[in-house]
């Protein structure tokens, strides 16, 4: 696999590049460009530019813009979809229920292969064609299983012991929805999401808005 100097704000971006380009809106095309790239979804066009140019093999062509097949290709090579990498997930409850069934995943490198949860009433069920294992049997599970990916769905009380229990079984990176923040190794990759903090944001940036306009 070829070496990319791409940030991760632009890894972020390029799923939706590769969704773009395979819709409706650019069937029949040989070639796009970074304006109409940045238009449909409405980024910067120097940004789009930058990112498409960080992993094209080509780096486009002067007023013909992409090969857009070829773009494609390159893209999902860079973010290694022709390398799929298994994820197990702890916390079957609704907010891990609903990430076993998002279909945004079908436009990553990511698949869920086992879930794991304490609850007898799931244990044994299949969400979305994934198998609930019992919490007991995760380090066995992704070591047979070779997964090196983990993603933490459960209360913060009891995020860190798995958090031990994925990285002591393999597991090399971690997207943690649990509302802490998790103590692993140094070649540990975090990804935490803080829907809370987040919110927060929201009702700021709502009641600042509001403020404004009732001056």
């Amino acid at each position: 696999m070829p070496s990319y100097n791409v940030s991760t704000q632009a890894l972020q971006r390029l799923p939706s590049y590769i969704a773009y380009l395979k819709s409706d809106a650019c069937a029949g095309l040989q070639d796009v460009s970074a304006r109409r790239i940045a238009t449909a979804l409405g980024l910067s066009e120097i940004q789009v530019r930058k990112d498409l140019s960080s992993v094209s093999r080509s780096g486009g062509r002067p007023k013909l813009g992409f090969d857009r097949l070829e773009l494609i290709t390159d893209m999902e090579a860079c973010l290694g979809f022709d390398i799929v990498d298994s994820a197990a997930l702890v916390g079957a409850g609704r907010l891990g229920q609903a990430l076993l069934h998002y279909e945004g995943f079908a436009h990553s490198s990511v698949k869920i292969v086992a879930a794991f949860d304490t609850n007898p009433d799931v244990i044994g069920t299949s969400v979305n064609d994934v198998v609930v294992y019992p919490a007991e049997s995760l380090e066995d599970t992704i070591r047979r299983m070779g997964i090196h990916i983990g993603i933490i769905t459960t209360p913060a009380a009891s995020a860190q012991a798995i958090c031990d229990s994925m990285v002591d079984s393999g597991i090399l990176a971690i997207w943690n929805f649990a509302p802490t923040q998790l103590k692993v190794p140094n070649y540990i990759l975090v990804r935490s999401e803080n829907m809370a903090g987040s919110l927060t944001l929201l009702s700021h940036h709502l009641a600042q808005t509001l403020g404004q306009r009732n001056k």
